[in-house]
């Protein structure tokens, strides 16, 4: 099994911290993992993605062109990476952002209403939560609990009062995708 992924958006919306969690979940369940950053100068309000690569052997590059699923979270990156999804790959998206999606009948595309989701929490931080927990539940690489020590091992501990809804979050998300998902 070999899951390689790219989480892309602003700098700001926990795109990086979505592919660190589930790497470092993922490597707390025994997974080889490798996780590359990419962001501009400008961080905050600039781009900004990861490559997460997920496998049961050896990662020979953390450097991959084409993507078995991505996790967008902007239109400049739906633009730069819809593309290079692989047939049959998975695009999850942030519905309430992008506009525009990409055309293609071959790969599933599933609009994820995150940041709506994130507010009606009070807490817009954890957008990235719900696409995450959308992932997870079409590709259950880890589960939600996993991901929660990970940020229990990941977040300072004067962050962790918000666990509880980081996890109400990832929980949200899987029920979109399991309804989108039945459709």
């Amino acid at each position: 099994m070999v899951e390689e992924i790219i989480f892309a958006g602003f700098g700001g919306q926990g795109v990086l911290s979505m592919g660190q969690t589930l790497a470092y979940a993922s490597m707390l369940q025994g997974k080889n993992v490798s996780w590359m950053p990419s962001y501009g100068p400008e961080m905050r309000g600039g781009t900004a993605n990861c490559i997460t690569i997920i496998s049961n052997e050896t990662i020979s590059s953390p450097i991959v062109s084409r993507f078995d699923t991505a996790v967008v979270l902007n239109q400049p990156s739906m633009e730069k990476f819809g593309e290079k999804v692989k047939p049959n790959g998975v695009l999850i998206y942030e519905a309430t952002n992008i506009l525009k999606v990409v055309d293609r009948k071959d790969i599933e595309i599933y609009p994820i209403p995150a940041a709506e989701e994130a507010n009606k929490l009070n807490n817009t931080k954890v957008t990235n939560m719900v696409l995450l927990g959308a992932y997870l539940e079409r590709k259950p690489l880890v589960n939600i609990d996993a991901i929660i020590d990970a940020l229990k091992k990941v977040l300072p501990e004067r962050y962790h009062h918000l666990l509880a809804v980081n996890k109400e979050a990832l929980t949200i998300g899987g029920k979109i995708m399991k309804s989108l998902m039945a459709k």
